[in-house]
């Protein structure tokens, strides 16, 4: 059974899920250019693996089975990219015996069209939590005549 509040914890979820993918994408774009981490290899690009928060709900059918309802999206975790990215280059200090070193597999313009278009999703996130709050101010107008 939906509540009155399920629509907007659907786009809390949702408004989450998004300046998280914005966080990911801004570390990702910081660090385009290290090409050695703490653990000592090139840093890897980070992605968000996320997927739709669905719960058992109690149906009012005969057969009494619980149906499934969608409550927004969940993160699942964070994702490394193990996709290689090196150079020849044998005087760097980090060159390996065959003189390629390790690049960081970041892609600034693919970064900057995943910023985007996460800023767009957060944003029609955020119209549509406007629009299910006028919908519930309107519903206690209502409620009030």
């Amino acid at each position: 059974m939906m509540s009155i509040f399920t629509g907007l914890n659907i786009n809390a979820s949702g408004l989450a899920l998004e300046r998280l993918k914005l966080d990911t994408i801004s570390t990702n774009i910081a660090n385009v250019n290290t090409h050695q981490t703490e653990n000592g290899e090139a840093y890897r690009k980070k992605t968000v693996d996320f997927s739709e928060s669905l719960k058992n709900v109690q149906t009012n059918t005969a057969n009494m089975q619980p149906n499934k309802m969608s409550f927004g999206v969940k993160v699942n975790r964070i994702v490394e990219d193990q996709t290689e990215n090196v150079s020849y280059d044998p005087t760097n200090p980090n060159a390996d015996d065959e003189g390629y070193v390790a690049l960081s597999n970041v892609n600034t313009a693919d970064e900057m069209v995943a910023m985007i278009q996460a800023l767009r999703t957060y944003e029609a996130n955020a119209s549509s939590l406007e629009a299910n709050k006028l919908i519930l101010r309107k519903a206690l107008e209502i409620s009030k005549d």
